[in-house]
């Protein structure tokens, strides 16, 4: 089992910024891909981003390309989000996961096996 809760949410006005922590617990960090999704409310849940269990290998939603920047601290057992220049369609639940690949990564809901309860990012207007 793999324990993840997700910080840092909250309410920040257009062009702003946020940074998302997840802690995970339970098993070796390093051998998970992790990722960071979001659904608004009404909406499918959307891939946000996503980074291998090394740190290698990155991929990012197509409306988060330069915006967010996914990171790793594996000896923290950690994982971020760095949100930049938020927008308002950019208010979301943000959850993290855990995927037991052994490499690379995925954009796929289905393919993560654990997921932590979300942190609410509000962008105002």
């Amino acid at each position: 089992q793999v324990q993840l809760v997700e910080s840092g949410g909250g309410l920040v006005q257009t062009g702003g910024s946020l940074r998302l922590s997840c802690a995970a617990s339970g098993r070796t960090f390093s051998d998970f891909a992790m990722g960071w999704f979001r659904q608004a409310p009404g909406k499918e849940r959307e891939f946000a981003a996503a980074i291998s269990g090394g740190g290698g290998i990155i991929d990012y939603g197509d409306s988060m390309k330069g915006r967010f920047t996914i990171s790793r601290d594996n000896a923290k057992a950690m994982v971020y989000l760095q949100m930049n220049s938020l927008q308002p369609e950019d208010t979301a639940l943000y959850y993290c996961a855990a995927d037991r690949r052994l490499y690379g990564v995925s954009r796929s809901l289905s393919a993560y096996d654990y997921w932590g309860r979300g942190t609410q990012v509000t962008v105002s207007a």
